[in-house]
């Protein structure tokens, strides 16, 4: 199992309190100090489409031009901007055996995964 995120995030710090409480081991893979791989990005596009996976709300996407939102359109143009934006990422990402089973976090969610 793998969490990928930011340590400073709330959303991420909530989700890993909810998989310590349910005493899930996990590997946590900070964005910040090892970075994201445009081949991570792919496979997890290819699974839950950019709509999943990019964040729209924050500080980073409001500071981007619209025309680079509106340039969104499809994986590909996502892809390019998630590699230049690593922020923009819905964190965290929970993977399991390269399944993507969580973006963001909601405590629900979370607790009907079989982990």
């Amino acid at each position: 199992m793998k969490l990928y995120g930011i340590p400073n995030c709330d959303t991420v710090k909530r989700a890993r309190a909810a998989l310590t409480a349910r005493g899930v081991s996990y590997e946590f893979h900070d964005f910040k100090k090892h970075g994201v791989t445009e081949a991570m990005l792919s496979a997890w596009l290819k699974q839950v489409g950019w709509q999943r996976l990019l964040k729209k709300t924050g500080p980073t996407w409001g500071k981007l031009p619209q025309e680079v939102k509106d340039s969104i359109k499809d994986d590909v143009s996502a892809l390019a901007l998630l590699m230049q934006h690593p922020n923009i990422i819905k964190r965290p990402v929970l993977e399991s055996n390269g399944k993507v089973l969580a973006t963001g976090f909601n405590e629900t969610e979370y607790k009907e995964l079989e982990l």
